[in-house]
């Protein structure tokens, strides 16, 4: 499977101001993630995460080392426009990615942005409305709309550009519980129906245990990779990270504190019942 990201031996470090000296986010990070899945990063409040995501898309670039996206090193100033056409962003807060008064207006800007034609532009934006579950609304005014709708409709903008790759930094985290479901659950249907790589900044790990694969960062390091099985069924590493688990987990490690020897892999509601009720049972 080909590379949609790769960061080589990254170095990052946000100026000082005035005499204040700089501060360093990653002296030698190196990560790959691969065409076609979907990626959850997690890590404690200034661990790099948001650093990283704008790396993917030139919004930062490295003071040291490489970042290449679909082959594309992201430090070629020649090569800006393509990066930004093959990895799209969403950020945290909707409002600051809405820019016109009606939803398919700002659906098109970016394809308007990218020179494309007005037929094609159309045929984009009804189909990125669709694979989102809003073209209903393409008439109304974003400002009506909920954030879960607003986010939505942030997201077929990037999908209207037709990146191969969408790297989603906090995208839930102004959302109420019923707004969080719609995005991720959009974000898991363009990843397995059109299968766009998905990078998801999150601190939610009820997200994260949705992906195929979380990558926890710590001091600017990877500190954990693998499956979310593989990775949440390490409790105490990631209580050393100021992280928990996912609440399943850390169902099954207190009960195994005391005596149970319940699977800290069983991250699904349903599994988790189900392996309380064999342990029970037996």
């Amino acid at each position: 499977m080909s590379e949609a990201i790769r960061v080589e031996h990254l170095k990052y470090e946000y100026p000082g101001v005035d005499d204040t000296p700089g501060v360093t986010v990653f002296e030698d990070l190196n990560l790959s993630i691969e065409e076609g899945t979907f990626v959850a990063i997690l890590g404690s409040n200034g661990c790099g995460k948001s650093t990283l995501a704008k790396h993917f898309n030139s919004i930062l670039l490295p003071c040291g080392g490489k970042v290449y996206v679909g082959g594309l090193d992201t430090s070629d100033e020649e090569l800006l426009i393509r990066v930004r056409r093959t990895v799209g962003m969403v950020f945290q807060n909707p409002d600051n990615q809405i820019v016109a008064n009606v939803v398919e207006e700002d659906v098109a800007f970016g394809p308007e942005n990218l020179g494309i034609a007005s037929p094609e532009i159309r045929k984009r934006v009804d189909q990125a409305l669709k694979q989102v579950g809003m073209y209903e609304f393409r008439a109304h005014a974003p400002h009506l709309l909920s954030g879960g709708q607003k986010q939505r409709i942030a997201i077929a903008g990037v999908i209207a550009m037709e990146p191969k790759c969408i790297v989603l930094d906090e995208p839930t985290a102004m959302l109420d519980p019923k707004g969080r479901r719609e995005v991720i659950d959009t974000v898991m249907q363009l990843n397995r129906d059109k299968q766009i790589t998905v990078v998801l900044i999150t601190h939610h790990m009820d997200e994260a245990a949705k992906a195929q694969r979380v990558v926890v960062l710590h001091k600017g390091q990877v500190a954990a990779d693998g499956t979310p099985g593989q990775v949440f069924s390490q409790v105490e590493l990631l209580h050393k990270l100021g992280l928990a688990a996912p609440d399943t987990t850390e169902l099954c490690y207190e009960l195994n504190r005391n005596g149970f020897a319940l699977r800290l892999d069983a991250l699904d509601t349903e599994e988790c019942a189900q392996a309380l009720y064999n342990e029970v049972k037996a």
